[in-house]
């Protein structure tokens, strides 16, 4: 487990990232308002796997 979940983290972040940048280039969002969306989109995703990750050693222990 210690070892699949930070590649499930990190593929997950990358397909965020990218669903992002096409959504701000479909939207032609300026760069300071592109950069605050990705900020917080980051941010709920990484809170999101955390707490997955948490739930997951807690239901394996």
């Amino acid at each position: 487990m210690d070892l699949i979940f930070p590649f499930y983290a990190i593929l997950v972040l990358l397909i965020f990232n990218s669903l992002t940048q096409q959504f701000c280039t479909k939207m032609e969002m300026k760069e300071k308002k592109q950069s605050s969306m990705f900020r917080v989109i980051n941010l709920m995703v990484l809170v999101l796997l955390i707490s997955s990750y948490v739930r997951v050693l807690n239901a394996t222990v």
